[in-house]
C-alpha cells in the first residue's frame, strides 16, 4: 500500500472535524467532531512513524526506549506510543466536555453554542 493513501485519509478526517467544529450547533457534535479531528492526529503518527522510521538510519535511539533487548532500537514504536498518549488526551476531554455539557444543560435545557454566554452579568441579573 502506498504510504500517500493514509497520509490523504488522516488530511481528509481532520478537515472533517474542523468543518464539524466550525459549523455545528449542537455541543455534544462538536465534542464528536473534535474526536475526530484527534483520531486523524492518530492515524498520521501512525503512519508517520511506519513511513519514516526506516529513513532514519544512523540515527541514536534512546537506550531506554529498549533495555536489556536484543532488537535494535530502530524498532521502536514512538508513533505508538504518541498515539496512546493521545487517546488518553481523548479520553479525558470526553470526561470533562460531557461533564460541562451535562452541567449547562441542566442549568440552561439547551446545548446550543450559539446561545452559550460567557459573561457573568446573565448570572447576577437572575440571582
Amino acid at each position: 500500500m502506498h504510504v500517500v493513501i493514509p497520509y490523504v485519509v488522516g488530511a481528509l478526517l481532520f478537515g472533517l472535524g474542523v468543518y464539524g467544529v466550525l459549523r455545528r450547533r449542537n455541543a455534544i457534535l462538536v465534542l464528536m467532531a473534535v474526536e475526530l479531528m484527534l483520531n486523524a492526529v492518530n492515524l498520521i503518527l501512525i503512519t508517520a512513524d511506519v513511513s519514516l522510521r526506516p529513513g532514519l538510519t544512523g540515527v541514536v535511539i534512546e537506550s531506554w526506549a529498549r533495555p536489556g533487548s536484543g532488537v535494535p532500537a530502530a524498532d521502536t514504536g514512538t508513533g505508538g506510543v504518541l498515539a496512546l498518549f493521545v487517546i488518553v488526551l481523548a479520553a479525558a476531554e470526553v470526561g470533562v466536555g460531557l461533564a460541562i455539557i451535562l452541567q449547562y444543560y441542566r442549568m440552561r435545557k439547551a446545548v446550543v453554542v450559539d446561545d452559550v454566554r460567557l459573561d457573568a452579568d446573565e448570572e447576577r441579573v437572575a440571582g
